[in-house]
């Protein structure tokens, strides 16, 4: 096993999570790359190839934007029917859907068995710290399983009048996620991408707050800024996570441009899959 991709969306017309063409273009545009829909095979095959397992994030954002969700039964069954590409899959949980989304965390973790929640504030419209959604978070802990959140900004909407919509100020790591953070002491929290432009923040919470993790998908590994290179190689090498956030970014471009900063040996399997394996508590 080369690496674990903790942060993959799927490419699969199914599991496609945006369903607008207008935000598909935008992507296709800010991303520099065009959407291709695969089918499941062809999509686990970009993994066993690479001799990589990856870690689905299905998103349900259903509430906020209208467009349908494929289900977590749908990801529950692509590592079941491809356990040598995905290794487990997060629970794509809507905040808004309010008892329903705590019966399908309870659901998705006890008969799915899933790993983790999935958010992304951005198409699901939501503040991390608000109270409203604590119930959820009460229920990762019970369950022992981690939440996931978006930082930074987002190529969803990205070019579009507005925004499309989608507001950057979900994302922010201080306050949001550092309030939850200091809120759920006992709550595993992964903050997904470099966090730009609030990079400091993130580091700033990930030095302070011992339940925080960082993945660094979404970003090319050579465009990092200089002060997040020499946390990976120094007092954060064990709190980042491998990701690529494929499709957008293809795992062999982020391997091949993270390999090139010439870390250590050591450093380069803890963020490619000690860390992830650690931090999700995986049985590989």
């Amino acid at each position: 096993m080369r690496a674990i991709d903790s942060h993959i969306h799927f490419s699969t017309e199914k599991g496609y999570l945006v369903k607008d063409p207008k935000v598909i273009a935008a992507m296709e545009a800010y991303y520099r790359t065009k959407v291709v829909m695969k089918t499941d095979e062809e999509m686990a095959q970009d993994f066993i190839k690479l001799d990589i397992r990856a870690i689905l994030l299905p998103i349900d954002c259903e509430t906020n934007t209208g467009w349908p969700f494929a289900g977590n039964d749908y990801a529950a069954s692509m590592v079941k029917r491809f356990p040598q590409a995905f290794i487990g899959s997060f629970a794509g949980i809507d905040p808004w859907k309010g008892e329903k989304a705590l019966q399908e965390l309870d659901r998705a973790v006890k008969q799915l068995g899933m790993i983790g929640v999935k958010f992304q504030q951005c198409v699901q419209g939501f503040f991390p710290d608000d109270r409203r959604f604590y119930p959820i978070y009460e229920k990762c802990v019970e369950l022992k399983v981690p939440v996931l959140f978006h930082v930074g900004t987002t190529g969803a909407g990205a070019g579009l009048p507005g925004g499309g919509g989608f507001r950057l100020k979900w994302t922010k790591p201080i306050p949001h996620i550092d309030d939850v953070a200091a809120d759920f002491p006992e709550l595993t929290i992964i903050c997904a991408h470099p966090a730009w432009p609030w990079q400091e923040e993130m580091i700033a919470v990930l030095l302070h707050k011992p339940n925080v993790y960082n993945d660094l998908s979404g970003w090319s590994p050579k465009y990092f800024p200089d002060t997040l290179k020499r946390e990976i190689g120094g007092r954060l090498q064990d709190k980042m996570l491998y990701g690529s956030d494929y499709p957008e970014i293809p795992p062999q471009r982020w391997l091949a441009d993270f390999e090139a900063l010439g870390y250590k040996p050591d450093i380069m399997e803890k963020v490619l899959y000690k860390n992830t394996i650690r931090v999700l508590n995986l049985k590989v």
